[in-house]
């Protein structure tokens, strides 16, 4: 049989339909007008599924679409972790809704754990056009390679970046400014870069505050907490509590 011809020109259109459609299906009646009586709602969720289908169909591959649908479950439960995140994780939060329509992670996440998604189906470049939709959309620069866990929150969000080959763990909450960076690059006998793991590792429940960049491929423990303006080139273990030294007045 014939291979199937998956290389074809993005049209940012179409990338920008795929984005409401993913929106309208995980959390209807928020962006757009949406019935609420239940066998209504049912019908409208899944006009709006067969619409992404169609568009990612002119895009990518007949296969690829067919078995990006089948991961819409598990990015709608991640998304939900990721708004409970946000609610455990800012007292300013009053309702649900709010996080969902104010809040500048959702935007970035929608776009992040689709293209993640796509990222891991060898899709070329449109994972990384999605994240730089929301990157100009909200100031959040996720790469679509880098792993982010369930129950993820960014706070604020203007200058976060993380890296293509970072992992993140479960419940971690980064704050504005933070940069989860490469310290340096390796490169092959030509001089050329080589894409190796170069990107930190957190683990679960680790919080980074404001304007820290950590870099390399450094691990920071579980339950560790990171504090604001800290530049972090080295592992931490379990359980530690990076800060800022005091000055010792003379």
């Amino acid at each position: 049989m014939e291979q199937e011809n998956c290389i074809k020109l993005p049209d940012i259109q179409a990338l920008k339909d795929v984005i409401a459609c993913v929106k309208h299906i995980i959390f209807p009646g928020y962006f757009e007008p949406c019935p609420t009586d239940g066998s209504l709602r049912m019908s409208y969720i899944e006009a709006q599924r067969r619409q992404l289908h169609l568009i990612l169909a002119t895009q990518l591959c007949a296969s690829q679409a067919e078995h990006f649908i089948e991961q819409l479950p598990e990015i709608e439960r991640l998304l939900q972790t990721d708004v409970d995140a946000m609610i455990a994780n800012d007292p300013a939060v009053d309702n649900r809704d709010e996080v969902i329509y104010c809040y500048p992670l959702i935007q970035a996440m929608i776009h992040y754990r689709t293209a993640h998604a796509l990222h891991k189906m060898q899709v070329p470049i449109i994972p990384r056009i999605l994240t730089e939709m929301a990157h100009s959309l909200t100031g959040i620069d996720i790469h679509p390679g880098a792993q982010i866990g369930e129950y993820f929150a960014i706070d604020h969000g203007t200058g976060v970046v993380i890296g293509e080959t970072c992992i993140i763990g479960k419940h971690v909450t980064l704050y504005q400014g933070v940069t989860l960076g490469a310290k340096n690059f390796q490169t092959d006998e030509t001089g050329n870069m080589v894409n190796v793991p170069r990107h930190p590792v957190l683990e679960d429940y680790v919080t980074v505050y404001s304007n820290t960049s950590i870099l390399g491929r450094i691990t920071i423990g579980h339950h560790s907490v990171i504090g604001g303006n800290i530049w972090l080139t080295h592992s931490v273990p379990a359980n530690s509590r990076i800060i800022q030294s005091k000055e010792i007045e003379q």
